[in-house]
């Protein structure tokens, strides 16, 4: 029989219990602000007919980095590529059921083809919430406050938010006399960061501008200025309370959608080597699904990139790895209802707790609690038993006391 070479596909990754203590938390830090913030939560399926994916995004996505195939039935599909178009789908099916304006936040899985590295993966999270049914600036503005406040409560001091606007954007490609594909240039322009101005200046010419037409566009956005909607939403993000340097506006910000229609974003932090969200205004998005005509805007945290800066910088609060309080151990049968009961009563209150399953010698009990970073070993012998009294050890200092039941519960509770 051949042995199986067995390992994990590239660009997808298995999640230990080390790192799952730190995706859960950030997991919930941000389900506990949105759902603060007034938003409900939503999921649609990894699985959605190809022609809701394709063209929402750009031509290099559906050529190159969406996943899509024949299914069983015959039926073109794809995996997925962000939250944003399945949740438009949504709108446009469900409209009538939907009060507006509709507040949804969404926590799932999406895929994409991508050259993986640190940050990039095939298989990553989005953290997405949006706003339905108005064209206020005030949704805009909350949106953006909402960002700042996730960076804070996941402990970034250095994050900036990018503010723009496509509609800035689009004034200035028209007054550099490009009038017609200009989802084409931006999605050049969006390189900006990775490729520097040399590059994208070398690709706008390879798609067919000269040389006055570059030279305007990279002019313009040098003289650019917030258009009369974006004034008004920076203005608001003061009455949201932001700090004035924790948001900034760059008439370079393009991000590479072609379904954004106004008031764009983008979170940066320093240490994570660019953007750890971004997302903005698309307000033909469901009509372009089938649905009524619905405006909307939203963002997306990159939870992979927020992770890996969690991390780096060591930003995980020590009570989110300590989770499993105390390990009952086993020192025979004659005892085994006793430390089961002990157990129960442990987890009737809310006290993380392991009974060990074997009768093994008391120091490899000691060493697997170790190993799993539990900070306490609760031992109940025939001693104990007839006092009706635990021996507890703090296995940090390797002091030990004799305790009832209720004084354990209450130590293990402060």
């Amino acid at each position: 029989m051949n042995q199986q070479n067995t390992q994990t596909l590239k660009g997808f990754r298995d999640f230990l219990p080390s790192d799952m203590y730190v995706r859960n938390y950030v997991k919930n830090t941000l389900t506990q602000l949105f759902e603060t913030s007034g938003f409900q939560p939503l999921e649609t399926p990894a699985l959605e007919y190809s022609s809701v994916l394709k063209g929402k995004y750009g031509s290099e996505t559906d050529d190159k980095l969406g996943y899509f195939f024949k299914d069983n039935g015959d039926r073109e599909v794809g995996l997925r590529y962000d939250l944003t178009v399945p949740t438009s789908k949504v709108l446009a099916i469900y409209s009538n059921q939907l009060p507006l304006p509709f507040r949804r936040y969404q926590i799932q899985p999406v895929w994409r083809a991508e050259n993986t590295q640190k940050g990039r993966y095939r298989e990553f999270i989005q953290c997405d919430i949006d706003i339905f049914g108005t064209t206020s600036p005030i949704a805009d503005a909350e949106i953006i406050s909402i960002i700042y406040q996730g960076v804070k409560k996941l402990g970034f001091k250095n994050a900036t938010i990018k503010i723009n606007s496509r509609s800035v954007l689009s004034t200035i490609l028209s007054r550099s006399g490009i009038t017609e594909r200009q989802n084409s240039v931006l999605q050049s322009l969006d390189k900006l960061d990775k490729i520097n101005e040399n590059g994208v200046k070398d690709e706008l010419t390879s798609k067919g501008l000269n040389d006055s037409q570059i030279s305007q566009i990279f002019e313009y956005i040098k003289q650019s200025q917030p258009d009369e909607n974006l004034k008004q939403v920076l203005d608001l993000l003061k009455d949201f309370g932001l700090p004035q340097n924790s948001y900034v506006f760059d008439p370079t910000l393009v991000r590479g959608c072609d379904y954004y229609t106004g008031t764009i974003f983008e979170v940066q932090v320093p240490e994570a080597n660019g953007s750890i969200g971004g997302g903005g205004r698309y307000d033909n998005l469901v009509a372009t699904l089938g649905g009524p005509q619905i405006p909307a805007v939203g963002f997306s945290f990159g939870f992979e990139r927020v992770i890996d800066v969690i991390k780096d910088l060591k930003l995980l609060p020590p009570e989110q790895t300590d989770k499993i309080k105390i390990l009952i151990a086993n020192l025979g049968p004659e005892i085994q209802t006793n430390i089961i009961n002990l157990t129960s009563t442990l987890r009737d209150n809310n006290i993380s707790s392991v009974i060990y399953p074997n009768n093994d010698k008391l120091g490899k009990q000691i060493k697997y609690a170790l190993n799993l970073g539990i900070p306490y070993l609760a031992i109940i012998g025939t001693d104990e038993v007839k006092n009706n009294q635990i021996t507890l050890k703090n296995l940090s200092t390797s002091e030990q006391k004799i305790v009832s039941k209720d004084d354990l519960v209450k130590i293990l509770k402060d």
